[in-house]
């Protein structure tokens, strides 16, 4: 079965060519489009797409907002990935707070948008800690209580702020990647974290991981 995908992203040309990409693959469907971020819920509830491609700036309802009320609105939300035609975008970093599992610049070529679509339908986040980091130090995020993690937990989250792989945690702390798993499952619960992006966003607001290195 094809991964279902919305697209959101209030130019029509876009969307046409984010469309013309995906649907190119066998294993991906667009399933629907809207144009502006107040009609995702709606059209969330009834196509129930695996992948919401959301457009960061739009003119009625952003796609911070958007991804609120969709994360928020639905028992199994999809996994949203913004499109923003600068990495550097504050709005981005307010959408990875807010929920959204990565990232793509507008200009990313077509087979980085389908890998991104796949690892995000997948239930992974994509991680991009360098990106992520200059945001943070730009935003100059207001610092918060970081939460009582054990040493183990700890190390995972640091690594993880890296953007390693469970499989890369594993190897570095020489333990198995069942257990990482459980390390990793540990600290969101604990963070309050939806995700591991959610969860390196903390780890810099908090001063866990120091964003200025």
């Amino acid at each position: 079965m094809s991964v279902p995908v919305l697209l959101v992203d209030d130019e029509p040309l876009i969307r046409t060519g984010l469309r013309a990409v995906i649907d190119a693959e066998p294993d991906l469907e667009v399933v629907g489009e809207a144009g502006d971020g107040a009609e995702v819920l709606p059209l969330v509830r009834q196509l129930r797409p695996r992948v919401v491609l959301m457009d960061v700036r739009m003119p009625t309802v952003d796609g911070i907002r958007a991804t609120t009320t969709v994360l928020d609105g639905v028992a199994e939300p999809p996994a949203v990935i913004v499109i923003t035609t600068f990495e550097h975008d504050d709005h981005v970093y307010d959408a990875l707070r807010a929920g959204a599992t990565g990232f793509l610049l507008k200009r990313s070529r077509p087979e980085e948008i389908v890998q991104a679509v796949r690892i995000a339908a997948q239930g992974e986040s994509l991680l991009f800690p360098a990106a992520i980091r200059r945001l943070a130090v730009r935003r100059a995020a207001p610092r918060r209580a970081a939460p009582d993690l054990t040493e183990r937990e700890s190390e995972v989250l640091r690594l993880m702020a890296k953007g390693r792989t469970n499989a890369e945690i594993g190897g570095e702390l020489f333990i198995g990647v069942q257990t990482v798993k459980t390390h990793v499952g540990n600290v969101l619960a604990k963070l309050g974290a939806r995700d591991r992006t959610q969860a390196v966003v903390f780890a810099y607001e908090s001063g866990f991981v120091d964003a200025s290195r």
